[in-house]
């Protein structure tokens, strides 16, 4: 086991040098100690800033009693070798003494109600207003067939202060919603899919949820928009990929949909991500997931995350399974392929669970729609406490 704990560069070893080079960089932190620290664990309360012990049940040694007599034959107690009293009055190691688990937690909320004001990234709020149309009504507004459509813009009305919308280029690039909006007083700028099939100008039937090139285009453009006008970002997943076929290829989807990748990529104003649908393969990167770096990426219970739908996946191995058996002069019944795609289903269908993504912290948990204002909300104030410091550089992108 050590093999995966010990030596590497991302280690334990890490945290200690996390740990410095944090404090470096001017961020407090401060310990609790309730319980027993030992060995490397006794390294990390002590070199944080500020170090409370809670007594007769908070500890710091580097080795217990144990370890001590196996290894010099000294016979000491725990609570002497390293507890409250010997290191807030005899060696000096910890800063304050706590009687109990509450006394610490609120010595810690009187510390850091004295630290003073730091540089703020300086995104607008103003004062916050709940949305006009009634949140409750968003779970009756998600089909339970992640394949039917809805409107996207009626859950945005139910996310955004006021219910107030103001669409960036409302007519072209439909299958994408951007605009501008404010999530409880902060200026927000929301990439969402559209998932009603939608009708263009030039009479071509988009379907709801697929990336074209006109709307990569689109979302290109706002996401350099927002980081010119310093506005953070927060992206509405239901997205089942880019549009395939002689046409959208002909058409150069590939360059458009790269140019929107850039964009997220290269973007610095802080990102948000809520998958409210499916997630699948390029559409997940395209609308920022995991991969391009959110402050926070949570999932609704409705979410979906895989490189492609359970039933698409299956579909497509059947066929290669198929094609296979007949190159080898063998056929495959009715019976034998329905199995063979119910196993493939299944196998996918479990995979794709927005449960079965967040315990691989692949997201960082599934919410309640109704708790969507607040996450981002907090991830906005948090993220305020550090200006942006690199510039918005797009690079080299295909035109």
């Amino acid at each position: 086991m050590q093999d995966e704990i010990f030596p590497d560069k991302e280690h334990f070893g890490r945290i200690f040098r996390n740990n410095a080079v944090m404090s470096s960089m001017g961020i407090t932190q401060i310990s609790a100690v309730m319980g027993s620290c030992v060995a490397g664990g006794a390294y990390l309360p002590i070199m944080s800033d500020e170090a409370i012990i809670v007594d007769k049940t908070g500890s710091i040694f580097l080795a217990g009693s144990y370890l001590v007599k196996a290894a010099i034959g000294e016979s000491i107690d725990n609570e002497t070798l390293g507890g409250a009293t010997t290191h807030c009055e005899i060696s000096g190691v910890t800063d304050y003494k706590a009687k109990d688990d509450k006394d610490a937690l609120d010595k810690i909320k009187n510390i850091v109600s004295k630290i003073g004001d730091f540089d703020t990234a300086g995104f607008n709020r103003e004062k916050a207003a709940k949305p006009a149309k009634d949140p409750q009504e968003i779970y009756g507004l998600l089909p339970r067939s992640r394949a039917e459509q809805y409107d996207m813009q009626a859950i945005i009305d139910r996310l955004v202060d006021n219910s107030e919308f103001e669409e960036y280029k409302k007519g072209y690039g439909q299958t994408i919603l951007t605009g501008y909006a404010r999530i409880d007083g902060w200026a927000v700028g929301i990439i969402a899919n559209q998932r009603t099939l939608v009708k263009t100008k030039s009479g071509e039937m988009q379907f709801g949820g697929v990336i074209y090139s006109d709307s990569a285009d689109k979302a290109t453009r706002f996401i350099a928009n927002c980081n010119q006008k310093k506005i953070p970002l927060v992206f509405l997943q239901d997205v089942t990929g880019f549009m395939v076929g002689s046409k959208s290829e002909h058409g150069g989807i590939i360059k458009d949909g790269a140019k929107m990748v850039n964009a997220v990529s290269n973007s610095v104003v802080p990102k948000f991500t809520i998958i409210i649908g499916n997630s699948y393969g390029a559409g997940n990167y395209a609308m920022c997931g995991k991969a391009y770096d959110p402050r926070l990426i949570a999932a609704w219970p409705s979410a979906n995350l895989a490189v492609m739908s359970g039933n698409s996946a299956a579909k497509v191995l059947l066929q290669i399974e198929t094609a296979s058996l007949k190159k080898q002069g063998k056929k495959i019944s009715e019976k034998q392929e329905k199995e063979l795609y119910d196993d493939i289903k299944a196998r996918y269908d479990n995979q794709i669970s927005p449960y079965y993504a967040a315990s691989r912290i692949w997201t960082d948990g599934v919410i309640d729609p109704l708790d969507t204002r607040t996450w981002i909300s907090l991830g906005i104030e948090a993220a305020n406490h550090a200006p942006i410091e690199k510039q918005f550089n797009l690079g080299v992108i295909q035109v």
